[in-house]
């Protein structure tokens, strides 16, 4: 009989009428219990206890000393029950057998204080993952420990381990730049988003190595059928980058089409005129402008001069400048995306996008002016602003090249943590970033010759930023995120969570995430949320994600035999996230008080 009498079973839930001399009753809960029937041990968790009968949630069997997840027998009313021996704890709080080279220490049980929960570094980190929770509650200094409890590693040591952080608030520097200190094989990298900062490198994108879909992103384009004058800008700048002779002769020809479109559209010749000057006052070449002089046998004049209406209302000589301007088409032209084997700036794109609108038509279209005029509005606006100093790379690389920079520490040697501090840019131009930055490193996995022989891990701080049900599908027909969760696991490209509103986060994202740490959460929103997405949630768990304390998270998914709650320690160093230390600024003594001291 051991611990009481069972008195019924509900599914998976034991009803256990405890002894009445038992008066540990309190201490029961969480606590892993043992029903031996015949040659059979099954485990189950103490989720209450209430008139002197417990309640206990079936979990799984323990089969030569191992722990096997899955309620799939149940014990009979004989059965006899007793507390798990304190021998078997690790079997369902830790990994198997631990190993330096396999297995990660992540903290304590918070039931059994003395037992280390570790867990398989394969099962965890070669899945996705989430760690969600409320502000103030420990995601960043869990996670910060975590990654440091990797990093302390002696022997073996992860040197090929290539860890991105995008750090929305700047918090990690802190946590990981002195893990050269602990292990000098190891290197950490930090760039940041704020401009003329000292001992950082500042965060430097080549252009050149951006295809439609990142530059559809950076300039918010929102239809697909703003798509094609993207691409056309694209064509055009793999010649306005080469020599002058050949851009001139593309200009030309552009500007000639886009004139004889207007000289063919059938509209009034006060409109033509106005239309044809429009377009030579923005687009011009040395040959082909408003002042270029056409040539007749005794005289000549200059282009202008030719769309005059004369009495009659007509532009007199149309045929004469019809004849000139076809001169200027060429059928031989080839335009193909860039390839990224050769640099260009943000004003060679801006000059290549100006001959693009005309090209497609832009200037006798209302229908075509009002899809794209707002993307021109935008590049002219990123040309214009500090942004696009993060387009300004100082020399040339190919994508693998700039691959090889980014994991290299400013030492020359491998860099393990490469840490984006995207804190100084407005959250749509980070979005960007993340996705631009996710984009490059998937594709560039997906063309090693071995898959998945050099792992990414892209760990984003305040996902719910960055990973939403946003309209890239309808856009792109795909969504970076989704795509990395749905193929990264193949190619070794696997993204880390972290987020106080889950609820923000894209759905599919979210399903395709296999392990969990969730801290204390409050809102009902984002617990529900939970509860219906993450795949193996039970009532039990969401019961707890009210009560934890900071710290404490439930950890469960496929690295975990069973969901565990776990106190972690706190990281040292510590990242830069904690709240503000509102009365040690408030309050200071009379004698340091300073009537200049408003804004300091």
């Amino acid at each position: 009989m051991g611990l009481g009498q069972i008195i019924g079973i509900e599914e998976n839930i034991v009803l256990l009428k405890l002894k009445e001399d038992i008066d540990i009753t309190k201490s029961l809960i969480g606590l892993y219990m043992v029903f031996k029937d015949e040659e059979r041990i099954m485990v189950g968790e103490v989720t209450n206890i209430k008139d002197g009968i417990a309640y206990v949630n079936l979990l799984g069997e323990i089969k030569n000393n191992q722990f096997v997840f899955g309620a799939v027998h149940k014990p009979s009313l004989m059965a006899t029950s007793t507390l798990l021996p304190d021998k078997l704890i690790p079997a369902i709080v830790s990994s198997t057998s631990y190993s330096e080279a396999t297995d990660l220490y992540l903290g304590k049980s918070s039931v059994y204080h003395n037992i280390r929960v570790t867990v398989n570094i394969n099962q965890f980190f070669s899945n996705h993952f989430a760690i969600f929770g409320a502000s103030g509650n420990g995601k960043s200094c869990s996670l910060a420990r975590i990654i440091q409890n990797i990093f302390v590693k002696q022997e073996p040591i992860p040197y090929r381990a290539s860890i991105f952080i995008f750090d929305a608030y700047g918090e990690y520097h802190s946590a990981f730049s002195k893990i050269n200190g602990a292990v000098p094989e190891l290197n950490f990298k930090s760039y940041t988003t704020k401009q003329k900062f000292g001992d950082t490198d500042i965060l430097s994108i080549p252009l050149w190595l951006l295809d439609v879909d990142d530059i559809a992103l950076l300039l918010g384009a929102e239809k697909p059928s703003q798509l094609p004058i993207i691409e056309k800008a694209l064509k055009l700048v793999t010649i306005f980058g080469k020599e002058e002779e050949l851009v001139i002769k593309h200009k030309n020809d552009i500007i000639a089409r886009a004139i004889m479109d207007i000289l063919a559209s059938g509209k009034n010749p006060g409109q033509i005129r106005d239309q044809i000057t429009s377009v030579l006052s923005q687009y011009n070449t040395r040959e082909l402008n408003l002042d270029t002089q056409i040539f007749q046998p005794g005289y000549s004049r200059p282009l202008k001069q030719c769309l005059f209406i004369d009495a009659s209302g007509k532009i007199r000589d149309i045929e004469l400048l019809t004849t000139f301007v076809q001169k200027f088409i060429t059928d031989d032209l080839e335009l193909q995306l860039p390839d990224g084997t050769f640099p260009y700036s943000l004003d060679d794109l801006k000059m290549a996008f100006d001959f693009a609108l005309i090209s497609e038509g832009v200037l006798t279209s209302e229908k075509v002016f009002d899809d794209v005029n707002v993307l021109k509005v935008r590049l002219h606006t990123l040309v214009n602003s500090e942004y696009r100093n993060f387009f300004n790379h100082p020399h040339f690389v190919d994508r693998d090249q700039y691959i090889r920079e980014l994991l290299t520490a400013n030492n020359g040697k491998k860099a393990q943590i490469i840490n984006f501090n995207i804190n100084y840019v407005d959250d749509r131009f980070a979005k960007n970033i993340v996705k631009i930055y996710s984009k490059l490193l998937f594709d560039y996995a997906k063309t090693l010759d071995k898959k998945a022989s050099m792992p990414f891990h892209l760990v984003l701080e305040e996902a719910h930023r960055y990973v939403q049900n946003d309209n890239d599908i309808e856009l792109l027909g795909y969504n970076i995120f989704e795509r990395i969760t749905k193929e990264g696991r193949k190619y070794g490209v696997i993204l880390g969570l972290i987020s106080q509103r889950p609820s923000e986060l894209s759905e599919t994202v979210l399903s395709q995430c296999s392990n969990f740490l969730i801290f204390k959460m409050l809102h009902p929103k984002d617990v529900n949320y939970i509860k219906e997405m993450v795949p193996n949630i039970t009532n039990e768990i969401v019961k707890k994600l009210r009560i934890l304390h900071p710290g404490t998270c439930i950890a469960f998914g496929s690295a975990f035999k069973v969901p565990i709650v776990i106190d972690i320690d706190m990281p040292d160093p510590a990242p830069t996230s904690s709240s503000c230390d509102v009365s040690g600024i408030w309050f200071v003594n009379r004698n340091h008080t300073n009537d200049q001291d408003v804004i300091h």
